[in-house]
């Protein structure tokens, strides 16, 4: 039987994750792998999730075995808006955050609109908008990341690294990005801005709030949404913290969380904060996707965080990251090849490389790969394939005890590429 005849429309739209393909080729148990944004299995909660089903059992019944509410259970609706200080109606459950971009997309766009996003970009996100057939355009450009120097809690690691963000491209100078203006009845309708604020993934670096405040401006000038990703803001382990765009722009934005990076990935639990008017649409929407999320996790979940045992718990795991980031960093410094630089972020899950011209990091995997390394390609997160000289480094999954000979022979098979 001939089945592509059978596909529908969308199908050349989806994209293969780069990352999952890995996965699906390689025993990662056998490599040094820097590819995955896994958190580390250390950080899950295993004691408290020992003790956590029969308090549940017994607190809830078969209320915890039965299907739930579309919007989520109410006690965990309430106990996210407690802790984020907004009102139970503006809080909606997702199975997961990735499912909450994807909602996010499916209300709000229809093929050949625009969606704006800051570059380099989430891989998932721009998977989800490929497969809605949005067009997905950059608001934030580089034309190459200039070194500054970036300041550590530790002096004598200090190293020239990518400029701390992006400059802003877009609002009144939208057609330096486009070629159309957003008034000309002609073009496609922009949809929604979206963005990861705290630790961006891939490049681990945090918006200013000076750069919010110029999203949130640039949102109300062309009257769009806002779609904030922000799985790693909890993740903080050293710098200020920054005011959410939701707390800037409340009236337009749909902030997106996620208990796999405080919790565990394997319950697929997140949350949208947003408009009443943009949830009742997602509500409805989420009614032919799944009916409800996860009920019995959803109670774990609401135990875990109302118990205290999150705040507690997320005070290990920070420590966990600081420490691994810290490690990564000092590895870097030892065996990076003079003209390599990074990211240092203050949270999340990952660092950023940027290689000098020239080094084509696709061109290297297979090399990379076969030696026993592996790493996310760079261009993969930008729209247009560009910044092929750039890699994805994640620090919070990979052994420990493979860190470093993994680093050693990254830097070893860059250093033989700038030579060449």
């Amino acid at each position: 039987m001939e089945f592509n005849r059978l596909f529908s429309a969308d199908v050349p739209s989806f994209m293969r994750s780069p990352v999952r393909e890995i996965f699906r080729k390689v025993d990662l148990s056998a490599i040094c792998s820097f590819a995955g944004g896994y958190p580390a299995a250390v950080t899950f909660p295993v004691e408290d999730l020992r003790r956590l089903p029969g308090l549940v059992l017994d607190k809830y019944g078969t209320k915890a075995l039965q299907y739930g509410a579309t919007q989520g259970v109410p006690e965990l609706r309430e106990a996210i808006a407690a802790r984020y200080g907004v009102p139970v109606s503006r809080v909606q459950i997702t199975t997961s955050s990735q499912q909450g971009i994807d909602v996010c997309t499916r209300i709000l766009c229809d093929p050949g609109d625009v969606i704006l996003t800051t570059e380099p970009t989430y891989l998932g996100a721009l998977q989800s908008f490929k497969a809605y057939r949005a067009d997905v355009r950059p608001i934030w450009g580089r034309k190459g990341i200039a070194p500054e120097t970036v300041v550590s809690d530790d002096p004598s690691q200090s190293r020239p690294a990518p400029s701390s963000g992006p400059s802003l491209l877009c609002g009144r100078g939208w057609q330096q990005v486009s070629g159309t203006t957003p008034s000309r009845p002609d073009s496609s309708p922009i949809k929604f801005i979206y963005v990861i604020p705290d630790f961006n993934n891939p490049s681990g670096e945090t918006m200013t709030l000076e750069q919010r405040k110029e999203i949130v401006a640039l949102a109300r000038e062309l009257d769009v949404v806002i779609v904030e990703d922000s799985p790693y803001r909890e993740l903080r382990y050293s710098g200020e913290e920054v005011p959410t765009l939701y707390s800037l722009a409340p009236e337009r934005t749909l902030h997106l969380g996620s208990f796999s990076k405080i919790f565990a990935p394997g319950f697929r639990l997140g949350w949208i904060i947003g408009p009443e008017v943009l949830l009742e649409q997602i509500y409805i929407c989420k009614q032919a996707l799944d009916l409800c999320p996860p009920v019995f996790d959803q109670y774990l979940a609401t135990e875990f965080l109302t118990s205290g045992a999150l705040d507690a718990n997320l005070v290990k795991t920070k420590a966990e990251y600081r420490r691994r980031r810290d490690l990564m960093v000092s590895l870097l410094e030892k065996y990076m090849p003079e003209g390599v630089t990074w990211t240092y972020p203050e949270g999340g899950l990952f660092l950023f490389l940027t290689l000098p011209e020239g080094v084509d990091t696709i061109d290297m995997y297979d090399e990379a790969l076969s030696k026993g390394v592996a790493y996310v390609a760079g261009s993969f997160f930008f729209l247009d394939g560009s910044h092929r000289n750039t890699m994805r480094l994640n620090f919070s999954f990979i052994a420990e005890e493979k860190m470093e000979p993994g680093l050693k022979l990254l830097g070893e098979i860059i250093g033989n590429r700038i030579r060449a």
